[in-house]
């Protein structure tokens, strides 16, 4: 089994998730008491977020640049980005090191596809909704049409990501918006499937809110994590 290099803290919620389905799917595929091989490089959300709402990619980079080389270092031998939003970055940390870098686009992007989806509604941060380093490779690489929210509920996304979910609240009412704005898209975007494009969002809604394919992304990229490690 391959170590992989957890890059996390973005935030410790859905990190610690990552967490525990690594070690879950081993143990389904292998049983007993093996479980997965890991370092995990943990940031202070807080300086990452301040970055990130500063428009400072580039100070945001170069921490996790840093970050990869040292997991390089302690002997990692492929890398995961425990976050949408920060593959953002993707191509800086892969140049910046010699092992793969296992990019939760596309790993979401095959899920979408083998579904037989092409027209999925993307809930995520507002960087992920309205950047195109997601939507574009999706598009591009996938022929995936991506549809986001109207500005009000990138708005209410966004704002319940980082005010709450980020930080261990999870809110029936808020719940019950992202239902609703999925319910809205559906009816007037013909949306046929959901991609939950932040690693938090798990937290919040599932499969069982829905009648159309939804699309987690942290368990999605945690499978073909495991899948490398595997290889």
């Amino acid at each position: 089994m391959k170590t992989l290099g957890l890059i996390g803290g973005m935030s410790w919620e859905s990190t610690a998730i990552y967490y525990r389905l690594l070690n879950e799917i081993v143990r389904e595929r292998f049983g007993g008491l093996h479980s997965a091989k890991l370092l995990l490089w943990s940031f202070d959300f807080a300086e990452i977020a301040e970055r990130q709402h500063a428009g400072d990619w580039e100070g945001a980079g170069t921490l996790l640049v840093e970050a990869a080389r040292g997991l390089e270092a302690a002997g990692a031998q492929g890398l995961v980005i425990c976050t949408n939003t920060m593959h953002k970055l993707a191509d800086d940390v892969q140049a910046a090191v010699s092992i793969p870098l296992i990019h939760i686009a596309d790993a979401t992007a095959r899920a979408v596809v083998h579904a037989g989806a092409k027209r999925p509604a993307l809930l995520a941060t507002r960087f992920t909704m309205e950047q195109d380093f997601y939507k574009g490779r999706l598009a591009d690489k996938y022929g995936l049409q991506l549809v986001v929210p109207d500005q009000a509920g990138r708005d209410m996304v966004h704002r319940v990501i980082y005010d709450e979910l980020c930080q261990g609240i999870i809110s029936e009412p808020s719940k019950a918006a992202y239902v609703e704005e999925v319910a809205r898209m559906r009816r007037d975007e013909k949306i046929d499937g959901l991609i939950m494009g932040c690693t938090e969002i798990t937290m919040l809604i599932g499969q069982g809110d829905f009648d159309i394919p939804v699309f987690d992304t942290t368990r999605i990229h945690a499978e073909v994590a495991i899948d490398f490690a595997l290889s």
